[in-house]
């Protein structure tokens, strides 16, 4: 014989389950009718890319740009902005094992290389603390730093530095 208790609660779950399937329903329809109206808005209206054509179609791979062999450093446009690698790195190793960029840019190899050191801010843990060498959370340096490219921008560059702001000459 069951309580009154368990038949009051089945009752409730029976209540809750036929509420989410309207839910789940409305939902469906939902999701539907915005595929619906956004696949006749996306045919209706194609999308161009930056590339030329538009995304439903299939260019070939623009050719792979040329590095830049310019050896002067490059004036950054804000004071934190990281430095561009002015050589090429094409098969250079960076992971847990090898870290190729510390052959040239490292305290101890800048005397004989003439390479710029690694920031200090590449020798501080994430609390801040300095270590004597550089701390593993800055090993991708390509996370930050790239190399240029000869290329041609793919839209205008309207940047204007903060001393052009401020009418200061550079």
């Amino acid at each position: 014989m069951r309580s009154k208790g368990y038949s009051g609660m089945s009752a409730v779950l029976n209540r809750d389950r036929d509420a989410m399937k309207v839910c789940v329903t409305v939902a469906f329809f939902a999701a539907a009718f915005f595929v619906f109206a956004l696949s006749n808005t996306v045919a209706a209206d194609p999308i161009a890319t930056l590339r030329g054509g538009e995304i439903s179609e299939t260019l070939p791979a623009p050719v792979m740009a040329k590095p830049s062999e310019e050896t002067l450093r490059r004036v950054r446009n804000y004071p934190e902005q990281p430095p561009t690698i002015p050589h090429k790195i094409k098969g250079y190793q960076i992971d847990l094992n090898a870290y190729k960029c510390l052959s040239c840019h490292s305290r101890v190899a800048v005397g004989q290389s003439q390479a710029p050191m690694v920031s200090v801010t590449h020798f501080m843990d994430r609390d801040g603390q300095v270590l004597g060498s550089v701390t593993p959370r800055r090993y991708f340096c390509n996370q930050c730093h790239i190399p240029q490219l000869k290329v041609k921008p793919l839209v205008e560059n309207t940047f204007v530095d903060v001393d052009s702001v401020l009418g200061k000459e550079k």
